[in-house]
């Protein structure tokens, strides 16, 4: 029995997350093949932005924010083609497995924190038929995009005023003015596997299974 406590103590900590689908998702060496949409969506519908700071009975879930944000680049760049848009619904891909960890807290973690984002980033994409790192002009329009549907929500939402937003997110030019309707889990979701379903099919439906 000794043996056995002194080689449970001494083993490897467990680093992968058992999926609703089934998938087993190592987090330090993700496989696209352990990817499934089902399971992102899920995920992201059940994780709050801005740590569940936000007003009304309803966290905002970050499936919806991907949403919003994939309809910003849209407006952006009218002509961008289906797998952009699908990387730009897929940019917080990631949280379904990690969480959304406000900035200021992913800055203190540093860099072991953004090589396991950047991990799963990849694994998503190859999993999609997209490559495992966007180019850098595309990188920015979903930035810009992200800091957009940010900017609404701090203000709308968040309790930031109008000025401290601007400062931190910038004005958002290029978009629409945006009224936030929080939804649940549930619609969240299905926004989310609608409009991943209609964007990938537009692509071939490439996938690396």
């Amino acid at each position: 029995m000794a043996l056995q406590r002194k080689t449970s103590q001494n083993a490897a900590p467990r680093a992968w997350q058992r999926m609703l689908s089934g998938r087993r998702l190592d987090l330090l060496d993700p496989s696209p093949v352990d990817i499934e949409i089902e399971d992102i969506a899920h995920g992201l519908a059940r994780v709050a932005r801005w740590n569940g700071q936000t007003l009304g009975p309803l966290p905002f879930n970050v499936a919806q924010h991907s949403v919003i944000v994939e309809a910003f680049c849209s407006e952006l760049k009218p002509g961008w083609p289906a797998k952009w848009k699908l990387a730009a619904l897929l940019h917080d891909g990631p949280e379904f497995v990690i969480g959304d960890m406000i900035s200021p807290f992913k800055a203190q973690l540093g860099g072991q924190y953004k090589t396991i984002e950047r991990r799963l980033q990849q694994a998503i994409h190859l999993s999609f038929g997209l490559p495992p790192d966007l180019p850098e002009a595309i990188e920015k329009t979903i930035k810009r995009a992200d800091r957009a549907c940010a900017f609404f929500e701090a203000t709308q939402i968040a309790g930031f005023d109008v000025n401290e937003a601007r400062k931190l997110f910038g004005p958002p030019r290029g978009v629409g003015h945006l009224e936030l309707r929080t939804l649940t889990a549930n619609q969240s979701q299905k926004a989310f596997l609608d409009r991943f379903h209609a964007l990938h099919e537009k692509t071939g439906g490439r996938s690396a299974r």
